[in-house]
């Protein structure tokens, strides 16, 4: 996987982006890890790019499966299933894919949760605004699939009570996920950061991305690793 080391539109985006991170992390925030997006072979196309692109998570953006959200003033809310890749180990830059399958401790469900505000037409602002990141639903990390082991995954959402997608290919939407792993560090290094133990990676949607409305509920099980949740706050009434 291409780190887009080359473009220039990444470089000043992902300045920007993790002088963003800095300030949070200034102000009491905890690091959490990182996240892909934009990594669906169209979504690359559309936008010029040979990977994905990367953005920061914080402790701030956490939020317990289950919980109600609100989506008052969001623009265009969605939500993402994804497999969030625990780290037990640092990750230099250039590890061969051996090294990265010892770095990673385990795999656990998440639910990513992001609002458009603007159109992604922009790598640069992209970058800049953190890839549209709002909030992140995390399950446990099962440490029985260190390495990344996908074998025998079936991912399910269930949204408000019925199930409407399935996939036994979680890497199809997605690209390979060692790749993933050894792109963000990559990347991470080439801006003076690093991949650390004790971080998550989001690694993309599995299924095309759920545009959301209050109201709502979308459950994502992840078979049989278990399963993530959220739920959207009614809309106020006029």
């Amino acid at each position: 996987m291409n780190s887009n080391s080359e473009d220039p539109r990444i470089a000043r985006g992902m300045q920007m982006q993790l002088s963003r991170r800095r300030e949070h992390l200034a102000r009491g925030e905890q690091s959490l890890g990182w996240k892909v997006g934009f990594g669906a072979p169209a979504a690359m196309e559309k936008l010029g790019i040979n990977a994905p692109l990367i953005g920061f998570l914080t402790d701030r953006a956490l939020v317990a499966s289950g919980a109600t959200l609100s989506l008052a003033n969001w623009k265009k809310p969605l939500a993402e299933p994804e497999i969030a890749v625990h780290m037990g180990s640092d990750l230099p830059a250039g590890a061969d894919r051996n090294a990265v399958k010892r770095a990673i401790k385990g795999i656990g469900p998440a639910i990513e949760l992001a609002d458009l505000d603007r159109p992604p037409d922009d790598v640069e602002q992209i970058l800049a605004g953190n890839i549209y990141q709002r909030h992140v639903i995390l399950g446990p990390c099962d440490t029985s699939r260190a390495g990344c082991v996908l074998d025998g995954l079936t991912g399910r959402v269930i949204r408000n009570g019925a199930e409407t997608a399935r996939t036994s290919d979680p890497q199809a939407n997605t690209g390979n996920l060692i790749a993933i792993v050894r792109h963000v560090a990559d990347v991470l290094a080439a801006c003076g950061e690093q991949l650390r133990a004790g971080q998550i990676i989001i690694t993309g949607s599995i299924v095309p991305p759920l545009w959301v409305e209050a109201g709502e509920a979308v459950d994502f099980q992840l078979d049989p690793l278990g399963g993530v949740s959220v739920r959207f706050a009614p809309a106020p009434s006029a």
